[in-house]
């Protein structure tokens, strides 16, 4: 009964103090919000607490919410994405994913040489990741962890649908650009 509620409903009830209400917004966003900060974090413990910061926030504010033509999930993105940079100048350096976490576990057997070969080029894309300015390591997190379209994308980040394509376009041509000279570099090292 209480999944039948739409967003709109659930935060209306959820200004009115309804608990419940809040409870369901949550329930229904939170994973989408822990995955977008654990992607900027690299760190489940801080992704865990950063989540509760948001949906804190969320709550303690639920009641100045105004519905601007934007989805919900962008105003709790948007909540997410002020307190990950936050966190990030509090921190100042960033975190590589432990790439142990989740990754080969499909069931198949791999050769240790060949999963050594796909984690070392896991951990330098990263790198190249890492190394993007925050709308753009945003872009991709939004566009191929959440798999959210580019006009979804627009609205949590304040941009165009056109706008998101041409940064999106930008991005993956200065990744190539980026992994090109790291592999180029990688040549003339193992080339001596």
């Amino acid at each position: 009964m209480a999944s039948e509620i739409n967003d709109d409903d659930a935060i209306g009830r959820a200004a009115q103090g309804d608990r419940e209400s809040f409870g369901l917004l949550y329930d229904r966003y939170v994973e989408r919000i822990y995955n977008y900060i654990y992607y900027r974090t690299g760190n489940h413990h801080d992704a865990e607490d950063l989540t509760a910061r948001v949906f804190t926030r969320a709550m303690k504010h639920i009641t100045s919410y105004q519905d601007r033509g934007v989805p919900f999930s962008a105003w709790l993105y948007r909540i997410a994405h002020n307190l990950v940079a936050n966190w990030h100048r509090d921190n100042s350096r960033r975190q590589e994913l432990p790439l142990e976490d989740g990754y080969g576990l499909t069931g198949e057997v791999e050769m240790p040489e060949a999963r050594l070969m796909r984690s070392e080029e896991q951990r330098a894309l990263l790198q190249v990741i890492y190394g993007l300015p925050e709308d753009r390591q945003q872009l991709l997190i939004l566009k191929f962890v959440e798999h959210l379209s580019n006009a979804e994308i627009g609205k949590i980040m304040g941009r165009t649908e056109g706008a998101v394509k041409s940064l999106y376009h930008r991005t993956l041509l200065s990744l190539r650009d980026e992994i090109e000279i790291r592999n180029e570099e990688q040549r003339k090292t193992n080339g001596r």
